[in-house]
This record gives C-alpha cells, structure tokens and sequence, in this order.
C-alpha cells in the first residue's frame, strides 16, 4: 500500500474497424496490461465493432510503466487470434491529475496530447476536467495488424491511506 499512487480506471469503451479473422467477423477481447498486472474484458460474438463499456481498474505504483493493450479473436478449438496491439503513457494524464483543480467549469480542456510516432494515438486526444473528475479520451490505432482501433476513457481514483500524487 506504501508504494500506491492511486488506482487508475480505464474504461474500455469500443473496438471500431477491427479485423476479422473468423470466415466473416471476428469474437474479440480485449486485454489490459501493467507491469505484472492484467486484466480482460468479456468476449463479443461475431462483431468488428464491438462495444464493451467495461471498466478495469489498474494499481498504480509505478508511473513510468507503460499501459500495453492486446486485442484477441476468441476461438474454441484453437488458439486465440492476434488482433493488434497498441500502448499509452499515463503521464500527461497523471501531470493533469496532479494539478489538484477545483472550481473549474466542467468541460474545460486542461491538455492536448497530440499524436506522434512514438504513441499509438489515432487523434490528438484532449485531458478534460468533467463533473469535478480529470478524464483523458483517447483512440488508439492498433499496431500489427492491418486495422482496428480501440476508444478508452481514463479516470483517475484517489485512495485514502496511499502514497497518492
């Protein structure tokens, strides 16, 4: 508990464009990576865009570590496709986060991250103070495949007792 920042929320909002590799659709998932951490959404059947809405909630104790996402077609008899993959920093997001804002009005765009060759972002992807909340929005272009993106929301949690920022 000592070395915990606070806990970071991604919620997993769709895939949109992803590639098919079933006969015509494809079954996919999507897994969340930190460090040792890992977590995974539930399987949609037969859509190249499917909409999770799922929330997973990461441990952060070191921000430096990148957030690996992986995209999987589930399959029965066989092992799961390869979908794409793609990586974000949460430092711009945590910078944000850190500047303890109160009495902003909601909707106020604290910071822009602009795409680079270095990130996986599809779209300058803006850090926004919503409802007393910092939230990043953000679409990734899926890297080693041949389309595909994933929508991510990021929040921040503060957890009473731990290192915080």
């Amino acid at each position: 508990m000592e070395n915990l920042l606070g806990l970071l929320r991604i919620n997993v909002l769709r895939g949109i464009n992803l590639a098919k590799r079933d006969a015509t659709s494809s079954d996919p998932y999507v897994i969340v990576r930190m460090g040792k951490q890992k977590l995974k959404t539930r399987v949609v059947k037969k859509n190249v865009n499917p909409e999770w809405n799922e929330e997973l909630t990461l441990s952060i104790a070191d921000p430096s570590l990148p957030v690996k996402l992986q995209v999987y077609d589930k399959d029965t008899f066989s092992l799961d496709d390869k979908m794409g993959d793609a990586e974000f920093d949460i430092k711009p997001f945590l910078e944000a986060v850190k500047m303890h804002l109160e009495n902003v009005p909601s909707g106020t765009i604290i910071t822009k991250v602009k795409t680079t060759r270095e990130n996986c972002l599809s779209e300058e992807s803006s850090i926004v103070w919503e409802n007393g909340k910092v939230i990043q929005h953000m679409f990734l272009r899926l890297r080693n495949v041949e389309c595909g993106e994933i929508e991510l929301q990021l929040q921040w949690i503060d957890v009473p007792g731990s290192r915080g920022l």
